[in-house]
């Protein structure tokens, strides 16, 4: 049984393919270092730390070779006294600059990239919630969500300790190489052959068992997504009694997950166990011709001491290029990902604190004027088609039609949520081009079928209808709304916690606290969606009591399924297959004796007579 899966928020940009290095790829990424030019005083200063500290940390093996020939009372430098205790006090005092540097270097580097990592959350926040509803219709929560979370904590890792360290390994690598061949040219040359092999096989065997480790991840996430589809649908699995079968789509992912796990830690023991070899009979080799170049006085005990320990810091260095490198992929990815929503179109509107402030006010006439529509995914499939009534102010207009016929794309265009691609939307007999979107919207308002509260208490999801309002007008609403009973019957009444998406209170209970933010924002023009198509009668009662305070004087366009509920609206817009089949009041519509109107209503009477 085949079904989709889902799209895990979850997920880590470790498991997203890596992008390929390109001119193009680097020119978008490079933008969020833009970021950093309100700290480039501290990052210059934070280079110069780090270059420092890295090139101290070098002295380190020449101090220590030094402080061994000066045992056997050899001076290895004209200008280092042949003093074991100068040396080691000089190497000490080396010791303590290094590390200071080296804090600076760590806490100014960290303090940049938190701000900067910081400030490009708070841009792309605020890009995301100001993109129009198509963007949203488009794309999965939790991709945008991955974005602002582990995309810009891989970016924050890449500022804060990648980018230095390709910086300082890249120094210890290149100076650390020179310091071997002035060191002792011979033992380098000799190292210098070795190496080509070391590249080569790490290359091949590298991209061998990433490739494995892509697999395994993948299998990982297929059966993560089970773990998340089948908790979702747990009552469907019951009631189905399909537990096993569940069990046992699950056991065989992670064999497979186990499958590839084990030949992916095969070939990693062939690499490491060669790696392994080839590092340590390079030291011995080293030691070994080391140990005769110093039998015949070519270098000294100190020498050799000196270059194994740069020997070292090079292989050190090279090791963790790798690594570097994949991380620098993965935070390019990431950068890319960003820029694209920060490069989105906005709808055209400013956020700031005045956003609130209306200042064309709106009466409540509404005008659809030979409105055609189609959604931008599907510009092919004309959703409305040459729609047009009036709706005066005070009026109440109720749509009505079949599932699918644009009722609810009604709703989305009088909130300006899209733009018709044709015909005229009017407020007031103005334009709505003549409006701000604000303006609008803090004129409009909706209260939906399905209706999504915020995860905080009563009182705060009241208050988004109007964020300044005082506890006597929350109290105010909510009793207009029949809520203020059922808020008081909790234990701690307005301060109590309504859940994710307020699944702690029932559908009727979260319409009416829906109910008591619209009258709290007092709009001129009141949009219903179905507002009571789901609830049981004894909600819906209570629920329709609320919305008939709600609707006085005001206009109000009431979307309905139960067509009882709107036998009173001053006109009734009848929707099938997005044109307007019929107009009228339900008087008119019913004396027709056809149409689909009559069609629909006969139909639900029937079916409640029966029940």
């Amino acid at each position: 049984m085949a079904r989709p899966r889902l799209n895990s928020s979850d997920s880590h940009t470790d498991d997203l393919p890596k992008p390929k290095l390109n001119k193009e790829l680097l020119k978008k990424a490079l933008q969020i270092f833009s970021y950093l030019k309100p700290y480039r005083g501290k990052f210059i200063i934070g280079m110069v730390f780090l270059v420092l500290s890295s090139l101290t940390m070098l002295t380190f093996p020449a101090l220590l070779g030094a402080m061994i020939d000066a045992a056997q009372d050899k001076q290895t430098y004209p200008w280092l006294p042949a003093s074991v205790l100068y040396i080691g006090g000089i190497s000490l005092l080396i010791l303590f600059s290094q590390s200071v540097m080296s804090f600076f270097r760590i806490r100014l580097f960290v303090e940049i990239a938190e701000k900067a990592v910081a400030n490009v959350r708070r841009d792309s926040y605020l890009k995301l919630i100001t993109l129009p509803i198509d963007f949203f219709a488009n794309r999965r929560v939790g991709e945008l969500n991955s974005r602002l979370s582990s995309d810009l904590s891989q970016i924050q890792d890449t500022l804060t300790t990648t980018l230095a360290e390709i910086i300082r390994q890249g120094i210890s690598l290149v100076l650390g190489v020179l310091l071997l061949i002035i060191v002792s040219p011979k033992l380098a040359l000799m190292n210098l052959c070795i190496l080509p092999i070391l590249v080569v096989t790490a290359i091949f065997f590298g991209r061998f068992i990433r490739n494995l480790s892509r697999q395994t991840q993948d299998q990982l996430a297929d059966s993560n997504s089970i773990v998340q589809e089948t908790l979702l649908g747990i009552t469907n699995v019951k009631a189905f009694v399909n537990e096993y079968y569940e069990a046992q789509r699950y056991s065989k992912k992670l064999d497979n997950v186990v499958r590839l796990a084990v030949k992916g830690a095969t070939y990693r023991g062939i690499f490491a166990s060669f790696i392994i070899f080839c590092i340590f009979g390079a030291v011995i080799a080293v030691i070994w011709y080391g140990a005769s170049l110093v039998s015949v006085g070519e270098i000294t005990v100190g020498d050799l001491t000196t270059y194994i320990l740069y020997s070292m810091f090079v292989a050190g260095s090279m090791g963790s290029f790798p690594e570097l490198y994949a991380n620098i992929q993965r935070a390019l990815g990431a950068s890319e990902r960003v820029i694209e929503i920060l490069h989105e179109t906005t709808e055209e509107i400013q956020v700031t604190e005045e956003d609130k402030t209306i200042k064309k006010s709106i009466i409540g006439k509404l005008t659809f004027k030979n409105i055609e529509f189609a959604y931008p995914s599907r510009a092919d499939i004309k959703i409305l088609k040459d729609i047009s009534f009036t709706a005066e102010a005070g009026q109440k207009i109720a749509i009505v039609g079949p599932s699918g016929a644009g009722k609810s794309t009604i709703a989305s265009l009088i909130l300006q949520f899209y733009k018709p691609v044709n015909g005229e939307i009017l407020y007031d007999d103005v334009p709505s081009s003549s409006f701000s979107l604000t303006d609008i919207r803090n004129q409009v308002a909706i209260v939906p079928q399905d209706v999504l509260l915020f995860g905080g208490t009563i009182r705060e999801n009241i208050n988004y209808g109007k964020l300044d309002a005082g506890a006597e007008s929350i109290i105010e609403a909510a009793k207009r709304a029949n809520a203020h009973d059922f808020i008081m019957g909790f234990p701690d009444g307005y301060d109590t916690v309504v859940g994710e998406r307020g699944v702690k209170l029932s559908g009727g209970q979260r319409q009416r606290i829906a109910i008591a933010r619209a009258l709290l924002k007092d709009p001129a023009i009141l949009i219903l969606d179905e507002a009571t198509s789901s609830l049981d009668s004894e909600s819906e009662r209570l629920v329709q009591e609320a919305l008939e305070e709600l609707m006085k004087n005001r206009t109000s366009i009431i979307i309905a399924h139960r067509l009882s509920t709107i036998k009173n609206a001053d006109s009734i817009l009848v929707i099938e297959h997005g044109q307007v089949a019929d107009f009228g009041n339900h008087i008119e519509l019913i004396s027709k004796g056809s149409g689909l109107y009559h069609h629909l209503f006969t139909l639900q009477t029937a079916q409640k007579i029966e029940r």
